[in-house]
């Protein structure tokens, strides 16, 4: 489904504490799995140690998967990024 069909598309980027990258994307499948969203996580190399693609049919789950991920002891600072259509 499109962005557009009721579906919300968010993007979060990570940094992590140094060698916790592949812990905090099984991490954050577990919260998938728990707020009902799909998820894309990858590990990646550059300013953010982890990249997050969230689709969720409402805000306010795109919302519980965000506060979520941003509670995992092993992050240290997050950007989130909700797609237009």
């Amino acid at each position: 489904m499109a962005v557009g069909e009721g579906r919300v598309v968010a993007f979060v980027l990570c940094v992590t504490e140094i060698g916790k990258e592949y812990e905090v994307v099984e991490k954050i499948k577990d919260i998938a799995r728990q707020v009902g969203v799909e998820v894309e996580a990858y590990v990646v190399y550059g300013e953010y140690d982890v990249a997050v693609k969230i689709v969720a049919d409402n805000l306010k789950k795109i919302d519980k998967a965000v506060t979520m991920i941003r509670s995992i002891p092993s992050i240290m600072r997050t950007v989130t990024l909700i797609a237009a259509e």
